[in-house]
């Protein structure tokens, strides 16, 4: 118990400093609607934020609903996400869910997990990005930037996705479960980088072995 009392004021520290590193630190898709944010998600499979808001502004002016998507039909698509990886297999699932939503959802994208990852594209990072940023219910999904973050502070290890958000599940209230998703993903990006961690700079770095390795 003590332990576990170590381990929660230890994120609480950790959780603190990276929301003073990164006070706007918040979902870096563009959009507007809930199914444009289920789209641009799909889409940010292998594929920077940056490089999907400009495909989804050019997109969307286009086709922003499942009608409109469906309207323009597959090999449309993939014209308009084609710089986009995997364009081909995201435009068959983006059509997919659209198809799904008009026909089971009624045109809504639905709000519970068990049923966005009904949905062709969807898996569970996808469904937990969706029901936080679109509909504001706590989830915690997990993206390269959270996977290897949290490993390297090693508070929430795991070999897996799913490992990791259901140790920060467990660890955290649900209140935090946005800002501390949200800040691990910006620290990920801006410093704690895959190759060549800018360690120096990391305001978290005494609680990381990798951090107290490279700033020495």
């Amino acid at each position: 118990m003590d332990n576990r009392r170590d381990v929660k004021a230890q994120a609480k520290v950790i959780l603190d400093r990276l929301k003073q590193e990164y006070p706007e630190a918040a979902c870096g898709l563009l959009f507007q609607t809930p199914f444009e944010l289920l789209v641009a998600t799909i889409l940010s499979a292998q594929c920077t934020d940056e490089r999907v808001n400009i495909i989804t502004q050019r997109l969307f002016s286009k086709a922003n609903t499942p009608e409109a998507v469906l309207s323009m039909g597959e090999m449309a698509l993939q014209d308009e996400i084609k710089e986009c990886g995997l364009f081909r297999n995201k435009a068959k699932h983006i059509i997919g869910a659209s198809q799904m939503i008009l026909l089971e959802y009624g045109g809504e994208v639905p709000e519970s997990f068990s049923e966005l990852v009904k949905l062709p594209g969807v898996g569970r990072k996808t469904a937990n990005v969706v029901l936080s940023n679109a509909f504001n219910i706590p989830a915690f999904p997990v993206d390269t930037h959270v996977f290897r973050v949290s490993n390297r502070l090693g508070l929430v290890q795991g070999k897996t996705p799913r490992q990791v958000e259901d140790g920060w599940v467990e660890l955290l209230d649900r209140s935090d479960w946005y800002d501390a998703h949200h800040s691990l993903i910006w620290h990920g990006r801006n410093i704690c980088h895959a190759r060549s961690p800018k360690c120096h700079l990391c305001a978290v770095r005494d609680f990381c072995e990798t951090g107290k390795k490279n700033a020495d």
